[in-house]
């Protein structure tokens, strides 16, 4: 006698068999990290299980932030793995600590100057400290995940391997004073010939220093979430990390840079690019490389806004470090006041007080 349909239901399948035939495939869920992971290594792969699993893991990370790193390191190790003629989830211990030794000498793929569109070499510099300790945290990180979905479990082969050390204290980001900070504004409020654009950067860098941001919080801030709230203009958003929501309160003057950049609009990324599309960070990273040029300052990227931000604020008489600490959505206050000790690193520095008498010195010596 042939089995009812609830008995078909509860019959154990091939879970691929399984999202061929369901009505609406969970895979559909996934977030876009996790799909174009996804599809990447099917082109790579086909019908192995490696690009569901491997996506599963991105889509189970809590915020963007962490996909987007994660899906970067992994990729680095997947390349690894297969030029190395191995399935990435048959890797052992000696071809993980061998990937760690790679990753210290190899150069990075960079764009050929003057090549076809998409044409890329390895002759970049090698893997920094951070990228190193990125790829190997993906991969550990994607092993951990199969062992949790796996029935038999799955041993972890970088357990043993050792990652780079990373000063929390360090970083190559150069940081700007406040009069930099002013300088830069100035330039964005009125360098540009396009009207649309100067309103747009202006108004971008003031919401994101004075509510201490990160880049890709604020870019994944829509209209809809503006706000008002016992008094204060309010911008909701999703923390990038921990997961949640943080409701951050904008000051009158990136309020009427806001207001004078959206021009009476309502929906939409707050944030968007001519054709109402979702800005991103390389935008964002090229616009201030260019306004640094214009203002003679240091060149770097949109994630040392909120380091300065922090410290500034730490800076000043009637500082609060707790109150800082909530603003800068920080759980623990020891991560606020590092962000603070990489200028008081440079601040205290005995060395000025040594060059100043060795000048004094020198010049008496002259005379």
């Amino acid at each position: 006698m042939r089995p009812s349909p609830a008995g078909d239901a509860l019959a154990p399948r091939d879970a691929r068999g399984t999202l061929a035939t369901v009505h609406r495939d969970p895979r559909d869920q996934w977030p876009e990290h996790a799909r174009k992971l996804h599809d990447h290594l099917v082109s790579l792969y086909g019908d192995d299980p490696l690009p569901t699993l491997a996506a599963s893991w991105i889509a189970h990370q809590r915020s963007a932030n962490t996909m987007r790193s994660y899906v970067r390191g992994f990729r680095v190790f997947e390349e690894y793995a297969r030029e190395h003629g191995t399935h990435p989830m048959a890797v052992k211990f000696t071809l993980a600590d061998g990937f760690r030794l790679w990753l210290e000498t190899t150069p990075q793929w960079v764009r050929v100057k003057g090549g076809q569109r998409g044409e890329m070499t390895r002759n970049g510099k090698p893997y920094s400290e951070a990228s190193r300790a990125n790829s190997l945290s993906a991969a550990s990180s994607f092993f951990r995940f199969l062992d949790k979905v796996s029935d038999d479990g799955v041993k972890n082969p970088f357990d043993a391997v050792q990652r780079p050390y990373i000063d929390p204290d360090f970083s190559s980001t150069p940081g700007y004073t406040e009069q930099e900070w002013a300088k830069l504004l100035v330039v964005a409020r009125d360098e540009h010939r396009v009207a649309a654009y100067r309103k747009r950067t202006y108004a971008l860098l003031l919401v994101l220093y004075t509510c201490c941001l990160r880049i890709d919080a604020l870019l994944n801030a829509r209209v809809e979430d503006l706000g008002y709230d016992s008094g204060h203009r309010v911008l909701l958003l999703e923390k990038v990390k921990g997961g949640g929501r943080a409701k951050k309160p904008i000051p009158p003057a990136a309020w009427d840079a806001l207001q004078d950049y959206l021009d009476g609009r309502t929906e939409g990324w707050l944030f968007c690019t001519a054709s109402g599309g979702q800005l991103d960070e390389p935008a964002v990273w090229r616009t201030l490389q260019s306004l640094a040029k214009r203002a003679n300052l240091p060149l770097r990227g949109p994630h040392g806004t909120k380091v300065d931000a922090i410290t500034h604020a730490l800076a000043r008489p009637d500082a609060r470090p707790d109150k800082v600490q909530r603003w800068a959505d920080h759980k623990d206050s020891r991560t606020t006041q590092r962000y603070n000790s990489r200028k008081e690193l440079l601040d205290d520095s005995p060395g000025y007080s040594l060059a100043a008498d060795v000048a004094g010195a020198l010049a008496q010596g002259t005379d």
